[in-house]
């Protein structure tokens, strides 16, 4: 059997686990464009100098050798030929699969505002070579304009500020950390970024640019006509699904791979798996697809169940905070929250259930709140404080000692 992933993320890194754990005979190949494995949520730490190249691999150093690997890596696809099993890449090599798993993640979308796209020192914050790039950028530019601030834009922000740099970002919405946070707990994170020299502008676009007769920006231009200098953009406003050179009949895209239960796409023995998928952005599912994926390379018939991925956790200037399920309620939810000085708490109520929760500060024993939104349990039998929640409220015991789950 000849197995070949393609991407050395989270998902391909764990099918190939995966698939020698079981098989160690069979050939298994792995491709990339990356030429280091790295962990993409510590790319800032790079961006800090506080992890070189090296520090950010999450495998054992020998993992290829050990695991009888091949890795083609600096390497991009140019097609895929499902008919001929057959994967064709840049520098006209063929790579033959019996079964091919494409972990080839989500790349920045850099929107088609003034020279963004053409600019020599803008830059999306995705890969390693992406990190590079800015830190090289960086040495010579004062003034940062970081476009987006959802986890990458800060994450960015945070790791060039720690080096000394000034940084501006500019969010369109009305806080920070849209998709994560509310007002209250957007503006504790938005205090220790300006304490720290950061500038906001917040409910603005990046509308124009001005470039010199060097292919850089100088200058980002306002929705509202302010200008901002800047020696160095980073576009943190979303990604897109990689799967340049997939595009056959067999598979469907519509803002990620689209793949069936089983992560197999709509071309016999090719699956996909992590953010290519669409599926979800986060390390630990996009592991559980790796695995999933793998286990049906090798004939398994193994459904992927676990698509509730609206997870976060969040630590900036040693506050952390964590949000489960929704963050903007309807008219028609019940919102309980509760501050003090040190915790912000908030809960919203739909039809009975659990529908979002947000803890931050102290976010111990939190684990309840996933486990009530991803299953849906009813909490309208309980008269408890909506606080104090934890799996014994959830448990009686029968007339033989015997505990037994009641919702």
């Amino acid at each position: 059997m000849k197995y070949v992933i393609i991407g050395v993320g989270a998902a391909g890194i764990m099918a190939a686990k995966t698939i020698r754990k079981a098989d160690k005979e069979s050939s298994l190949t792995m491709i990339s464009l990356d030429a280091q494995v790295h962990s993409r949520c510590m790319l800032h730490k790079y961006l800090s100098h506080e992890r070189n190249e090296k520090q950010l691999s999450f495998i054992p150093e020998n993992f290829f050798e050990e695991n009888q690997i091949i890795w083609n890596k600096a390497q991009s696809v140019k097609q895929l030929h499902v008919k001929e099993k057959q994967v064709e890449l840049l520098d006209g090599t063929r790579v033959e699969y019996d079964k091919l798993l494409i972990a080839t993640g989500a790349n920045s979308f850099i929107p088609p505002v003034g020279n963004l796209r053409e600019a020599k020192n803008v830059f999306g914050l995705r890969h390693l070579s992406d990190a590079q790039a800015i830190d090289q950028s960086a040495k010579k530019a004062e003034n940062i304009v970081i476009i987006g601030s959802g986890l990458v834009g800060l994450d960015a922000a945070y790791g060039l500020m720690e080096t000394g740099k000034n940084v501006s970002i500019v969010e369109m919405a009305d806080r920070i950390l849209p998709v994560q946070l509310d007002k209250t707990a957007a503006k504790e994170y938005q205090k220790r970024f300006e304490s720290a020299g950061a500038k906001f502008y917040l409910g603005r676009k990046a509308a124009e640019t001005k470039m010199d007769e060097n292919g850089k920006i100088t200058t980002v231009i306002l929705d509202n006509g302010e200008e901002l200098k800047s020696d160095l953009i980073i576009v943190a406003a979303g990604v897109r699904s990689a799967t340049a050179g997939f595009e056959t009949e067999e598979i469907i895209v519509d803002r990620g791979m689209k793949v069936d239960e089983f992560m197999q796409t709509g071309a016999k023995d090719v699956y996909a798996a992590g953010d290519v998928t669409g599926l979800s952005g986060i390390w630990p599912n996009a592991q559980k697809q790796g695995e999933t994926a793998a286990l049906n390379m090798m004939g398994g018939r193994v459904p992927y169940t676990d698509r509730f991925a609206a997870k976060n956790t969040i630590n900036f200037f040693g506050l952390n905070s964590l949000c489960v399920g929704e963050i903007v309620p309807k008219e028609t939810d019940v919102v309980i929250a509760r501050e003090d000085a040190s915790n912000y708490k908030r809960v919203i109520i739909r039809d009975g259930k659990v529908a979002g929760v947000l803890l931050q500060g102290d976010i111990s024993h939190a684990g309840i709140w996933q486990y009530l939104i991803k299953n849906q349990i009813s909490v309208a039998g309980i008269k408890k404080d909506i606080f104090a929640l934890n799996f014994s409220d959830f448990y009686g015991i029968k007339e033989n000692g015997e505990y037994v789950w009641n919702f």
